[in-house]
C-alpha cells in the first residue's frame, strides 16, 4: 500500500440559514448556537491529530467553525472551496425553491444545471476538486506522503468532492449526505482516491494517524568463507 496525505473535509456547522431552511449561498450568515456547538465538538474529535496544513472556503460560517474547533490553526483561504454561486436563489426559501421548474433538473440532473444569475454547478465541482488535489500536491511535497490535512468547506462542494473521488457522476452526487460539522476523509494515490470516511459525526479520528515507520537495521555482515558454505567442516 502506497502512503499518501490524507484530507479531512468539514463542512461548516449549522448557520441560521440552515435552521430557518434558507439557502444561504455566498451570503455572510453565521453560525446559530446549534452550529457553534458542533464546531467546539469536531475540535474534540480533530485534537491531537498532527495537522500540517489548514484551509478553508472565504465565507464567514466555515472561518468561524475553524476558530471554534481548530483556535491554534492558522487557516489559509482557497477561493475554489467557496459556495456554489446560485445567483437569484441564494436567500430563498428552500419551499419556494422546491417549486422552480429548476428544481428537479437540480436534483436529477445537476451537471445540466447554470443557477440564474449565478455559477454553474459542473463549473463548481470541477474548481473545487482541482483545488483539493494542487493542495494534496503541495502538502505531500512540502510534509511528505503521511501528513493529515484539513479543508472547511461546505455541503454541496463537498458532495462533488467525494463524487469525483468515488468516480461517479456528478449527476449522481446527490445521493451522497454531507452533514454540519461531519468529517469526510479522502487518500489520493498515483492511481486513484480511496474515499476513507463519510459524512462522520461521532467516530473516533485517532486511526487516520499513520503508525511510524521502523528503520530497517543495516545487513548484519557475515564473514566472506561462510557465506559460500566455507566453514572449517565443510568437505572438500
Amino acid at each position: 500500500m502506497v502512503t499518501v496525505a490524507t484530507l479531512l473535509l468539514v463542512r461548516h456547522g449549522r448557520t441560521t440559514a440552515n435552521a430557518d431552511g434558507g439557502l444561504a449561498g455566498r451570503q455572510p450568515v453565521e453560525l446559530d448556537e446549534t452550529g457553534r456547538t458542533q464546531a467546539a465538538a469536531a475540535g474534540e474529535r480533530l485534537r491531537g491529530l498532527p495537522l500540517t496544513t489548514v484551509v478553508t472556503s472565504p465565507l464567514i460560517r466555515c472561518r468561524q467553525t475553524l476558530e471554534l474547533a481548530l483556535p491554534d490553526a492558522s487557516p489559509i483561504v482557497e477561493e475554489g472551496l467557496i459556495e456554489c454561486g446560485y445567483g437569484s436563489w441564494e436567500g430563498q426559501p428552500l419551499k419556494k425553491l422546491a417549486k422552480d421548474p429548476l428544481w428537479p433538473v437540480v436534483q436529477q440532473h445537476p451537471s445540466a444545471v447554470v443557477f440564474p444569475e449565478g455559477e454553474a454547478m459542473a463549473a463548481m465541482a470541477s474548481r473545487a476538486v482541482a483545488a483539493v488535489r494542487s493542495w494534496d500536491a503541495r502538502v505531500t511535497a512540502e510534509h511528505g506522503p503521511e501528513a493529515l490535512w484539513l479543508a472547511c468547506s461546505h455541503g454541496d462542494v463537498i458532495k462533488a468532492i467525494v463524487a469525483d473521488a468515488l468516480g461517479v457522476h456528478l449527476d449522481l452526487f446527490q445521493r451522497i449526505v454531507a452533514d454540519p460539522a461531519s468529517v469526510t476523509v479522502i487518500r489520493y494515490t498515483p492511481l486513484r482516491p480511496f474515499l476513507v470516511r463519510l459524512n462522520d459525526t461521532g467516530g473516533d479520528l485517532s486511526g487516520l494517524v499513520p503508525p511510524q515507520r521502523k528503520r530497517r537495521r543495516a545487513p548484519r555482515r557475515v564473514d566472506s568463507d561462510a557465506a559460500v558454505g566455507g566453514g572449517a567442516g565443510s568437505a572438500r
